[in-house]
């Protein structure tokens, strides 16, 4: 059986990366590890050391993305990583791997996913849900099923999808939904790729969700579940082997509701801490601070949000400007300084 794992990132989140590609490898020395990565080198730097962590590197504008200078200016940082994953699992497919698996590179794995594999034998989808269990309070209430109906029952973080025609169906739906619009539009019905996920039990056969509490542990669902360190070192979620936490938003919106949720149990600080010491041990001082190359303009004009909102909700403007980052005197930027100059001052 042929086996892939991806990630998608740019090389802000390389670090985060590493250690998933690192600790997957250690659970999984058999499974074909993949990068698709949502930006260009920066200058000057020979990145073939770090990447080689990874068995395959794949660039974004090389996935079957039509107009992809258009598309990608659609997207901030976040709403892009996540909108190359349903063309790049469509590509692994098609590549003729059996199991695909999907994993934000803030993961890191932390035993065998052997279990988690063997679901794939019956069900074509595997899903984790934010939530496993109902919460016992108000605030977890607040913090947990307001949350999922608000940002997508499902976390996409994690993703296992077995190569049938159930499987290869769903890729190419999910592909062409990103394509059309995978934004953090929450007020609007969406959040970059989960709300869509919402449907797929609907939409399709063979979808299972997961709700070993070993699998995507993190902050949202650290009120309903107990992490322990045995003598031997070994971690358990509820009893269970900890399969792989999700250090979302570390170092910031995700301390403090790790925090909130630690209840005195120093063991998940421990594994949190961790984590902080690795990616810190990762991190590369030739990459320049919160680089993106898709986040600026080719002459260094940083793009505002407003900027590619404007883009991507006039079809006149997307349909004009093949390349909307070149600065040309006919070009977008040109456009915008002569219809909306506030948002270039607002970048």
């Amino acid at each position: 059986m042929r086996i892939a794992a991806y990630t998608s990132f740019t090389f802000s989140y390389l670090s985060r990366a590493l250690v998933l590609a690192q600790t997957l490898r250690a659970a999984h020395p058999d499974w074909a590890i993949h990068a698709c990565i949502v930006d260009t080198p920066p200058e000057g730097i020979d990145l073939s050391a770090q990447l080689a962590a990874f068995d395959h590197v794949v660039y974004a504008p090389s996935l079957p993305i039509p107009r992809f200078q258009a598309w990608i200016f659609k997207h901030d940082l976040v709403e892009a990583c996540t909108a190359v994953k349903g063309h790049m699992l469509a590509h692994l497919l098609a590549a003729g791997y059996d199991r695909v698996f999907y994993f934000d590179p803030d993961i890191a794995i932390f035993h065998p996913l052997h279990s988690v594999l063997a679901r794939l034998d019956r069900a074509s989808i595997l899903l984790t849900p934010h939530q496993a269990e109902p919460s016992r309070d108000y605030a977890a209430f607040r913090d947990n099923e307001m949350t999922s109906l608000r940002y997508g029952i499902f976390n996409l973080g994690f993703l296992g999808v077995r190569n049938s025609p159930v499987g290869r169906a769903f890729a190419d739906w999910w592909a062409g939904l990103l394509y059309e619009a995978c934004y953090d539009d929450p007020a609007n019905g969406l959040f970059t790729d989960q709300r869509y996920l919402d449907l797929a039990p609907a939409l399709f056969d063979e979808v299972e969700v997961l709700r070993d509490p070993g699998c995507n542990l993190a902050s949202w669902n650290l009120s309903n579940r107990s992490l322990a360190i045995n003598r031997d070192g070994n971690i358990t979620v509820n009893g269970a082997p900890l399969k792989f936490y999700h250090f979302t938003k570390i170092n910031g919106v995700g301390d403090v509701m790790t925090e909130k949720y630690l209840s005195g149990n120093s063991a998940i600080w421990e594994v949190w801490t961790w984590y902080k010491r690795q990616i810190a041990e990762r991190e590369s001082q030739a990459i320049p601070k919160g680089y993106w190359h898709y986040g600026q303009f080719s002459n260094g004009t940083p793009i505002a949000k407003p900027m590619r909102i404007t883009f991507r909700t006039r079809t006149d403007l997307m349909g004009h400007f093949d390349d909307p980052f070149a600065m040309q005197p006919d070009g977008y930027y040109a456009w915008m300084c002569n219809e909306s100059p506030d948002l270039i001052i607002a970048a």
